[in-house]
């Protein structure tokens, strides 16, 4: 059994689309692209399709991760392409690779977001931030499906900085932009709970809702605060790996051996 990693967006108006629209979609792109999936056993079979840590519905996306699990074996390169046209536009899939090492999900660690706060100013964004910053605790709540919750936002928040526009923008309204980086710990602390941290402690509420993406997940380095590819470990084991012994032969094979 091969098992293949992806990497896939959410973009324009598919950033509204759930978890389980995109299951469904993906999987429809599967039996188009004739991809020889492994299924499960039981009496309801479905495809061996792995997610990790999905965004929430309403925000963006550039940085979605699944695996799959194959019965034969393909090119993770030609089947990315052959996935990519047989989804629809703004679900794409942008990068592939063949698992070789274990744990894609425990390498989910941090994700880093863009909030586009639009009728906010750039100034009243940074007095926001560093209040937030300076807090201990920030203390919000969000509805589950048991009632109200309450925990700490700003324990996750790793980086907070509240980024100029560009100065090329077609028009002269305020917009603040926001970069973050969230560890993912329990309870998942999210973008619009970052929001709810910042109306807490600077009264920065924007008049319309933002525009949120995710503009990556992985490892989080600590002494850098950066956020890596998770996919990278795979890429080295692939160049790490040692010849095959069907390589090994070809090469070491007398020239004119085997033909007749």
């Amino acid at each position: 059994m091969q098992r293949i990693r992806l990497r896939y967006t959410k973009r324009g108006r598919l950033r509204f689309t759930s978890h389980r629209d995109f299951q469904r979609a993906f999987e429809r792109a599967l039996r188009r692209a004739d991809v020889p999936m492994a299924y499960s056993a039981g009496f309801t079979p479905h495809p061996k399709v792995s997610y990790a840590n999905a965004a929430p519905t309403g925000t963006g996306s550039e940085a979605e991760y699944l695996e799959i699990a194959l019965t034969a074996t393909r090119d993770a390169d030609e089947l990315r392409e052959l996935l990519d046209e047989s989804l629809p536009d703004g679900l794409d899939i942008t990068d592939a690779v063949e698992a070789r090492t274990s744990g894609l999900a425990d390498r989910l660690q941090a994700s880093v977001w863009e909030m586009r706060l639009d009728g906010v100013s750039p100034e009243d964004a940074e007095k926001a931030v560093e209040a937030f910053l300076a807090a201990e605790s920030v203390e919000v709540q969000r509805r589950t499906k048991n009632g109200m919750r309450s925990f700490d936002a700003r324990s996750a928040v790793a980086d907070l900085q509240a980024v100029r526009p560009p100065s090329d923008r077609p028009d002269d309204k305020p917009c603040a932009i926001l970069r973050l980086v969230v560890r993912h710990l329990t309870p998942a602390v999210r973008p619009d709970d970052v929001l709810s941290g910042l109306r807490a402690v600077a009264d920065l509420a924007p008049p319309v809702p933002a525009a949120v993406t995710r503009l990556a997940q992985g490892l989080f380095d600590e002494e850098s605060g950066t956020v890596t590819d998770p996919l990278a470990p795979d890429r080295e084991a692939v160049t790490a790996a040692p010849p095959t012994a069907a390589g090994l032969t070809a090469a070491t094979a007398p020239e004119g051996a085997g033909s007749a």
